[in-house]
């Protein structure tokens, strides 16, 4: 990955991940994410009342089937000389325990103030390995 892009991803605060179900029918949700610099990329999945139990997320039974996603990260402006986004293409995993699951929390938390409330301790996280990327506008 390119400083340009790094610095692109670093730089937002929020995504959308596109998944698709093992008929091939995409859904995209907002996510907050953390990044390792690098190649990984991380997502909880915090508290969803309406939901009840997190392996009903339609996120999660996708990355069952397919574990291919995207992420879409964009900045727009009224002045559209400055708009931009990448997209970063990769294979999603589970991390439901484990060392690398509680580093991404941290980082997570350490990122968004509000996963004080909102994320329960040891909840799973989506970890992204990212194998492309997609670049436009002036990143």
């Amino acid at each position: 990955m390119d400083s340009d892009i790094r610095a692109f991803v670093l730089g937002q605060r929020v995504g959308r991940m596109a998944s698709v179900d093992g008929m091939g029918y995409p859904h995209v949700v907002p996510i907050c994410f953390a990044f390792d610099g690098n190649q990984i990329l991380y997502t909880a999945i915090d508290s969803k009342p309406k939901v009840g139990c997190w392996k009903n997320l339609k996120r999660v039974r996708n990355i069952d089937a397919n574990p291919n996603v995207s992420v879409v990260l964009d900045r727009y402006s009224e002045r559209w000389k400055e708009l931009a986004y990448v997209i970063l293409h990769g294979t999603a995993t589970l991390l439901i325990k484990g060392p690398e699951r509680d580093a991404a929390e941290l980082s997570l938390r350490e990122k968004y103030e509000q996963y004080t409330e909102f994320l329960e301790a040891g909840s799973p996280v989506i970890r992204i390995r990212i194998t492309r990327q997609v670049r436009w506008g002036s990143i």
